[in-house]
């Protein structure tokens, strides 16, 4: 699957040439990051992951999954209780894994009212 640099780049309405400069690499080599030529460093993917408030996992076309939790005033309970509900749903098979996220939002819906 190829990354989604170009698409999330023009969302943000910039150029290859601004997001060279935000990366401080060329802009050839942004067009070969959106080409999948060449795959951007970790330290290129976590500015890009704020710039474009998306996880690295989906800039690279890994996950569908854009957004990632803001996780600077989690406490550790609730990390580890996020942590565990990420591993049980790796485990799922699809129909589980939509069961499991229908159950949770009419849990989320029944605390609202």
């Amino acid at each position: 699957m190829p990354n989604r640099i170009r698409e999330l780049r023009q969302e943000k309405k910039i150029t290859q040439l601004q997001l060279s400069i935000e990366l401080n690499v060329t802009q050839e080599t942004i067009s070969a990051y959106e080409h999948d030529r060449h795959h951007p460093s970790v330290a290129s993917l976590m500015k890009m992951a704020d710039l474009f408030d998306s996880s690295m996992d989906y800039i690279m076309g890994l996950s569908n999954v854009r957004y990632y939790a803001d996780s600077s005033n989690i406490n550790p309970d609730e990390a580890a209780q996020q942590a565990l509900i990420i591993n049980i749903h790796k485990k799922l098979g699809t129909v589980n894994k939509t069961r499991l996220l229908a159950y949770a939002q009419g849990l989320l819906d029944s605390s609202i009212k």
